[in-house]
């Protein structure tokens, strides 16, 4: 029995997988909060995380009615990019900024700057970094506050965080340490130059935290917190990864052939190659994956946050929400939104606000609010899946998971949007799935070295045929005219920011 561990933004879930088997035996969640501010702040509180760990690893194993002694590893999949600071007695230093945070994006221009732009960094690193990485977060925190800078002693992740509190170790695996602005994703090595241009007193390179890779175990979990949790002190705790990355793992995504779609906080596309081939196009971010390859992937910063602001607009439920949503027919008659709530990576637009247009006295319905949210958010991904197809990643379906998987409508848009069948896999919860999966990977190969990733995904991955659907040939045309409107309202807005004419999904 492994447990998995799901920290995002919006909660943390808990899921308790029988790996020999494959049987999802229990499920747990508990929420977060997020402290916001007009100026693209975006942080919270890591008790909130440690709290909701304990409640929803609690509610697993009731839900299960097991006894957590007898778990045998965790796995903690986490949100990318954040930045957690501690002091040299582990101290928190200050609430973790995320990665939906964009204060930091005038020290994201000037680093870029200093890497020689774009192609500086894409040459540098493997990745274009972009504002919601970790690197700019500690420039920012330098400036801003900079007795507390001082006192860096550990700077970790997310995830990584979560595994310190379990383990008393520091320790990062290749996968989200893509994502940090100081990591080399050919090399898997740490880029202490960057670092030491930040501050050259070495004191940000030593504050790092130790590479391992994502078969091997950070440790075994702290007597006080296994008593705690009512799990077995014994456990292993392996090394965990990025929420893509364990998404990927959640979902069977560790060969080529395959693109998972998230529709969750965020939005987020992504694909296995077995060599690092890197995208000329600065949107693909071309991490580690966490199972021995890579990770083609975009992310775009708005999804079902922004459905969520409508709703409360409107003062609707999500049943309400999806009634209306149906109402509307495609293109919500005119409404378009461009919902760059938190800016947006993808297009590349960080200080971009949301906007509506199109706007009539007979057009402006609550049905066609709904339907103008869901769709601009889809054609983000849509830009997205362009981008991974012209860097020559190439799958027959989609695989779809996160929340908004589990809307049927939501469904048939995207598959009629990227002209392409999608299906869901049987556990949406695919994060919290990966990283027990990882778990029973890292437990196994400790006493048996070959030990299968491959067969262990086989065994507890498996796809809802029930949720299949196919792209409607009118639907696809339609929503052709109706992307290329979305195009033509970002470059009209924007500029020479906007997407290039890439060749269509349709075509």
């Amino acid at each position: 029995m492994f447990l998995g561990i799901d920290c995002g933004t919006q909660g943390t879930k808990a899921l308790l997988l029988d790996a020999s088997n494959g049987r999802v035996l229990g499920q747990g969640s508990a929420a977060h909060t997020l402290i916001s501010g007009a100026n693209g702040r975006r942080e919270q509180d890591v008790t909130q995380w440690t709290t909701a760990f304990a409640t929803a690893t609690r509610a697993a194993l009731t839900d299960a009615g097991v006894d957590g002694r007898e778990v045998l590893g965790i796995g903690v999949s986490g949100q990318q990019h954040g930045l957690v600071t501690l002091d040299r007695d582990g101290r928190v230093l200050r609430p973790a900024k995320l990665w939906c945070d964009t204060e930091s994006a005038t020290e994201n221009a000037a680093l870029l700057d200093w890497l020689g732009g774009e192609q500086g960094s894409l040459e540098r690193l493997g990745v274009v970094i972009a504002p919601g990485y970790t690197v700019s977060k500690l420039l920012w925190m330098k400036a801003q506050h900079p007795a507390l800078f001082e006192q860096i002693a550990h700077i970790l992740l997310p995830h990584d965080y979560l595994n310190h509190w379990l383990t008393g170790r520091a320790c990062a695996e290749y996968g989200d340490a893509s994502g940090t602005g100081y990591f080399n994703v050919r090399t898997r090595e740490w880029d202490l130059s960057i670092l030491r241009h930040i501050d050259p007193s070495g004191r940000l390179e030593a504050a790092l935290p130790e590479l391992i890779a994502p078969d091997k175990a950070v440790g075994r979990l702290r007597p006080e917190i296994a008593g705690e949790l009512g799990l077995n002190p014994d456990a292993i705790v392996s090394s965990g990864g990025g929420d893509n990355m364990m998404g990927a793992i959640g979902t069977g995504n560790i060969s080529p052939g395959a693109i998972t779609m998230s529709l969750g906080t965020s939005g987020t596309l992504y694909a296995f190659a077995e060599q690092p081939r890197i995208s000329p196009q600065s949107s693909v971010a071309t991490f580690c994956s966490s199972s021995g390859g890579w990770l083609p992937l975009i992310c775009t910063m708005n999804l079902t946050n922004a459905n969520s602001v409508i709703r409360e607009l409107l003062d609707i439920d999500l049943d309400q929400f999806d009634v209306l949503l149906a109402q509307a027919p495609i293109g919500a008659e005119g409404v378009a939104m461009l919902p760059f709530l938190n800016g947006e990576r993808v297009p590349a637009l960080p200080q971009a606000t949301a906007s509506l247009h199109g706007l009539t006295a007979d057009n402006l319905t609550r049905a066609n609010l709904c339907r103008a949210v869901v769709e601009g958010v889809t054609f983000g991904l849509r830009y997205g899946l362009d981008l991974l197809r012209e860097s020559g990643i190439r799958s027959e379906r989609i695989q779809l998971i996160g929340g908004g998987a589990k809307n049927p409508l939501w469904r048939q848009i995207v598959a009629d949007m990227m002209a392409t069948p999608v299906v869901c896999t049987m556990h949406s919860e695919a994060g919290a799935l990966g990283a027990a999966i990882q778990a029973a990977w890292c437990h196994a190969r400790q006493t048996d070295t070959p030990a299968s990733l491959a067969e262990l995904c086989q065994r507890c991955v498996s796809l809802d045929e029930a949720t299949a659907v196919e792209p409607e040939a009118v639907a696809v045309r339609a929503y052709e005219q109706a992307y290329r409107r979305y195009r033509g309202l970002v470059s009209a807005t924007y500029g020479q920011q906007a997407p290039p004419d890439l060749t269509t999904v349709a075509q």
